[in-house]
């Protein structure tokens, strides 16, 4: 048996999330076909972020396995690209790997980035690839916010009903925002996130940042575990998987 890596960028839009639902179209079902078009193998592709319906990669990571082996990986990239790039999904490299590496288990960090487009006029351009925000937001007073949740905490605010994690307890590495050119960029930085932790997040600082809450405020729903005093989440066109670090 051969293990093979591949980072794969794609644009969620159209898709239901990256695993495979019993209907409609995703990226990891996609991504499976055209692996056994080319190989004439039945394989399962693991990733290493589940990304919800309408989320972006810029660099998901995932594994699979075949008997036979994949003689020349350039010829594969440029096959398999052939078949998905219709459907804005690229295959940026594969790489041979001993069967101990885990796309999702071996993995130390994960990085998601999230995109506001916070001026008047709604984009055209980038059109379902960030939040647009017509109001002018606060960075600094959400930049305050996001301080409070670096570390250790309980995030049971920011977890979807429907998660099915064993705990509520994450530790988040590295919160980062910054505006240029009326674009906010917010970058979360942890070993592994709830189920829609980082839009979560991301509406409460939208909250925060538009006066609607005062940080007090913000820190009180924080630490009150209460999903239902969460802010809607942000929409999941602005999310991105930037890179999964092993």
């Amino acid at each position: 048996m051969h293990r093979y890596h591949i980072l794969v960028e794609y644009v969620g839009t159209s898709f239901q999330g990256w695993q495979i639902q019993s209907n409609g179209k995703t990226i990891q079902k996609t991504i499976e076909q055209k692996i056994k078009k080319i190989t004439k193998e039945k394989i399962k592709l693991i990733g290493a972020g589940r990304t919800d319906t309408g989320v972006h990669a810029f660099e998901q990571s995932a594994h699979f396995d075949c008997k036979k082996k994949i003689e020349n990986l350039d010829k594969f990239i440029k096959s398999i690209n052939y078949f998905l790039n219709d459907s804005l999904i690229s295959i940026l490299r594969i790489k041979k790997k001993n069967l101990n590496f885990h796309a999702r288990y071996s993995a130390k960090m994960r990085i998601y980035k999230y995109i506001i487009f916070n001026r008047i006029s709604k984009p055209s351009i980038s059109k379902d690839r960030g939040w647009h925000i017509s109001s002018e937001l606060d960075v600094n007073l959400m930049k305050r916010g996001a301080k409070k949740l670096l570390g250790t905490h309980d995030f049971s605010t920011f977890r979807s009903s429907s998660c099915n994690s064993n705990s509520p307890i994450r530790s988040i590495k590295s919160l980062k925002i910054l505006k240029k050119n009326n674009v906010i960029y917010i970058k979360f930085k942890s070993q592994s996130f709830l189920q829609q932790q980082v839009r979560s997040m991301v509406g409460c600082l939208k909250y925060l940042g538009e006066g609607k809450w005062s940080l007090k405020k913000f820190i009180k729903v924080f630490k009150a575990k209460k999903r239902i005093l969460c802010a809607p989440p942000a929409p999941p066109n602005g999310l991105y998987l930037e890179k999964v670090l092993y």
